[in-house]
């Protein structure tokens, strides 16, 4: 070939070799052993924990992670358990959604010393944040104050409350007493009459509040506030089963903005529902990438929180049903 004829071809040569690298290259990069993480999960004591998992489970296939999952089924022992396990196995990093606050320094720092990361996702731990990459999650008090706020508008700052705590001993049930109480004390007139736990269990909510309209005059109660949609939902049951009309009898206040309250909401049974948002997987698996890549990452990584009411129901409750 004259060298003419070559500097014709010359351009797609080029492109040629343009495509080839970047093919070769692609092909080193899917190469790559993939992550592996260990989950540890509280358990599935409500749909919200339920669309968290499922969530997260698809966020790692879709990256290509090697998720081991555990559910811990609402016990400690069963998580500090995994932890072990997932050292064991000398994964790439740890995730933790832990069931209560205390307890978790001895585990953690034998973690920190094979030299593994942990995120904590979701509730929080007491242990010295030295002992953890990052903790991924809500506001907790934020959430409390937001959905004080409405039942103190709604009810114009005069109002007696039932409160259904979540599990005790989780950083979710206590931060969120805290931001409820810092509102309604600003009212003299709004007070919580009765506070028992329901450990964010639908069931429970149902028999707990069936017990408290048994004990309390109904007449005498405005709301319920509810740590979570799931014990909600259980009192809505007890409400309805006591002859009462939830929603406008007592009003509902909680928080998850599960597909089922925002049903709730278009029945009229429900009154207001603040967002947790179950998406936290990516924002930890993209805090893990980047210290692995020798990034900072920060000790807090917060997820938004909203409230909605009945005039979005319907559309969000299309918008989110499985």
């Amino acid at each position: 070939m004259r060298p003419t004829s070559l500097l014709r071809w010359l351009p797609l040569l080029l492109a040629l070799v343009m495509v080839f690298g970047d093919a070769t290259a692609l092909a080193q990069d899917n190469g790559r052993e993939p992550l592996t993480i260990g989950f540890s999960q509280v358990g599935s004591e409500s749909d919200w924990r339920t669309a968290f998992t499922e969530i997260t489970l698809a966020e790692a296939e879709r990256r290509g992670i090697n998720l081991i999952f555990s559910n811990a089924e609402n016990s400690q022992e069963n998580q500090i358990a995994a932890l072990r396990s997932f050292v064991e196995q000398s994964v790439d990093a740890i995730m933790l959604a832990p069931v209560i606050e205390t307890g978790w320094a001895p585990i953690l720092q034998e973690i920190q010393a094979a030299g593994i990361p942990v995120v904590i996702i979701d509730r929080n731990v007491t242990a010295d944040d030295s002992l953890y990459l990052t903790r991924i999650s809500s506001d907790f008090v934020f959430e409390g104050r937001l959905a004080a706020a409405w039942l103190a508008q709604a009810t114009s700052g005069n109002c007696k409350i039932v409160e259904l705590q979540g599990t005790v001993g989780s950083s979710a049930a206590r931060d969120r007493e805290i931001g409820f109480n810092e509102v309604i004390s600003l009212f003299p007139n709004m007070e919580i009459i009765v506070s028992q736990t329901a450990d964010f269990r639908r069931a429970m909510g149902r028999e707990v509040m069936a017990s408290i309209l048994h004990t309390e005059n109904p007449s005498e109660i405005c709301a319920v506030w509810s740590h979570n949609d799931d014990m909600a939902i259980g009192a809505i049951e007890a409400i309805k089963a006591a002859g009462l009309d939830p929603g406008d009898d007592i009003l509902i206040v909680s928080v998850d903005a599960i597909p089922d309250i925002f049903l709730a909401m278009m029945n009229g049974d429900a009154n207001a529902t603040v967002e947790l948002s179950p998406y936290m997987a990516g924002p930890a698996f993209d805090a893990i990438e980047a210290y692995l890549r020798g990034e900072p990452v920060p000790k807090w990584i917060p997820v938004n929180a909203g409230i909605y009411l009945p005039d979005t129901a319907a559309e969000e409750y299309a918008r989110r049903k499985r």
